[in-house]
């Protein structure tokens, strides 16, 4: 059996307007569904044939009850999943606006309150990678445990992916976000990123030169950056950005299309044993984005290696 690939942070319910509002405002209908982004990466990997493990915290309620035979029934090893006494579990608010972008509001519950002692029982030194993300960072103590996290994979050589997740309403500001994004960015093999995160981050003017310029300042070694039905780049041989575009499909939620792909380039990544990310890579990680882009949910719409190679022979 192949290591695992943990993901450790945020697990939630997702509740997705189900009556084409664009906003909260203005919406009557939701649809629950299991979802955060870590969450939705540990069940991608599953679904691509590799061994997945995901570290997290839940409310004793239904909705962590639910969340944690879901996981179960996808072959995600739960043993670092935690059931809070006493809390609730996180609900994410999900909806597209007039222009199809996908919007999200968290009301935060026992997912924030992942702790030293998780990662700890989490066993990372004997993990494939680790796949976090910024929302933990938001609020202590799972800010502490994410550092923890990634300090334990560094020392034990274990490869950290960090899957941006920029959401403002979590931030004071920008330069509070880069303050816990700091310690960690030179301890980071992968850094998956879109371009609306860079420049909520880093300013208007980021590009995908700017942005694989400055990942080389920190000695991170690959980098992608999604731009949503506009492609994405990844660093050539030669450091220039190199164009994939994307695959036209009919987008029916973009909610976890990001997941999909950030599994797909670890899946691929971990495949080639750490090598880089090449134009196939991307196109699979594309063709991941596209094809859960085409399907209500989350997790319910990741899809499976069989898949991918399918829609990839159509395209």
């Amino acid at each position: 059996m192949s290591k695992p690939v943990l993901a450790i942070g945020e697990i939630l319910i997702d509740m997705i307007v189900s009556d084409d509002a664009p906003s909260l405002e203005t919406a009557n209908r939701f649809i629950a569904r299991a979802g955060g982004a870590p969450a939705n990466v540990a069940v991608a990997v599953a679904r691509l044939g590799l061994a997945a493990a995901f570290c997290g915290v839940v409310g004793d309620d239904p909705f962590g009850i639910r969340l944690r035979n879901l996981l179960a029934a996808e072959r995600v090893d739960v043993s670092a999943l935690r059931e809070a006494s006493g809390f609730s579990t996180t609900l994410a608010f999900a909806w597209k606006d007039r222009t199809g972008d996908g919007h999200f509001q968290l009301v935060r519950g026992a997912d924030r309150l992942l702790n030293a002692a998780d990662i700890e029982a989490a066993r990372i030194p004997e993990m494939a990678a680790i796949v976090v993300g910024s929302v933990a960072l938001s609020e202590e103590p799972a800010r502490r445990a994410i550092e923890l996290s990634v300090e334990i994979a560094r020392d034990a050589g274990v490869p950290v992916c960090i899957d941006l997740n920029v959401r403002p309403s979590l931030w004071s500001g920008s330069e509070a976000l880069d303050e816990a994004l700091s310690p960690i960015w030179t301890s980071a093999t992968l850094l998956k990123l879109s371009l609306d995160d860079a420049r909520l981050l880093y300013g208007a003017e980021q590009d995908a030169e700017s942005i694989f310029q400055w990942a080389r300042g920190y000695g991170i070694r690959h980098v992608v950056l999604t731009d949503g039905r506009r492609g994405c780049w990844y660093p050539g041989p030669d450091g220039n950005p190199v164009h994939v575009p994307s695959f036209s499909v009919q987008a029916v939620e973009p909610t976890g299309a990001g997941d999909a792909f950030t599994a797909a380039i670890v899946s691929r990544l971990v495949a080639n044993e750490w090598e880089g990310i090449g134009r196939e890579d991307a196109a699979f990680a594309a063709a991941a984005g596209a094809i859960t882009a085409t399907r209500e949910g989350a997790i319910d719409s990741l899809p499976t290696r069989a898949e991918i190679a399918a829609f990839l022979a159509h395209a």
